[in-house]
């Protein structure tokens, strides 16, 4: 059901539409599209504010889901797409580039025990370059592959140590740049991650 306004029998201006479902969307309409600024609201609770363009979410907006999750940032075609913020209801957090609803491109990844990666993303997982760090100060700056550690690295300890290395698949396979001095004798360097947790 529509209420609003109306031009050559068609929604045109502000106006409330409001489905059988109980969803309903709140804002500018241009030839019975959405179109403008507006509000959609879903009866499980998410919320989208923000940007439309022939009737689908085009350029800012902020969508919240039920779970408490949160998006802010820029939309395409109903696709997150650009840059962007996104929290998850846990608390985790990437502030950088999306393409079609996936992480791609740089960003910063945060984690609620202190982690953190600032690098490259493809397709949702850790790729290229970058630099992941623990809470306790230890640090691995090199390069990633489908999420994992993958190639050439330096990785650097708490108290400040620094070794080069090699890894495969989130293993360290080798220190290149000779022996290993004090805690990093027995320190993998390896950052523990995996898919599900980006």
């Amino acid at each position: 059901m529509y209420e609003g306004q109306w031009v050559n029998d068609k929604a045109q201006g502000n106006g409330i539409y409001t489905h059988q479902d109980g969803s309903k969307y709140e804002g500018e309409w241009q030839d019975d599209k959405q179109h403008g600024h507006g509000v959609d609201i879903w009866p499980d609770g998410a919320k989208y504010v923000g940007d439309y363009r022939a009737g689908r979410k085009n350029g800012e907006g902020k969508f919240s889901w039920a779970d408490g999750s949160h998006y802010e940032g820029q939309f395409e075609n109903n696709d997150i797409h650009g840059k962007g913020v996104y929290q998850w209801g846990d608390g985790r957090r990437f502030d950088g580039s999306w393409v079609k609803n996936r992480m791609h491109g740089s960003g910063t990844f945060l984690w609620m025990d202190g982690r953190s990666y600032q690098g490259q993303y493809q397709s949702d997982q850790k790729h290229g370059s970058g630099i992941f760090k623990w809470p306790d100060g230890r640090q691995y700056d090199g390069q990633w592959m489908g999420g994992k550690q993958h190639g050439v690295g330096t990785y650097s300890t708490k108290e400040g140590e620094k070794r080069t290395g090699e890894w495969e698949d989130g293993k360290r396979i080798r220190w290149t740049d000779g022996e290993a001095n004090g805690t990093l004798n027995n320190d993998s360097g390896n950052a523990q991650t995996n898919s599900t947790d980006y």
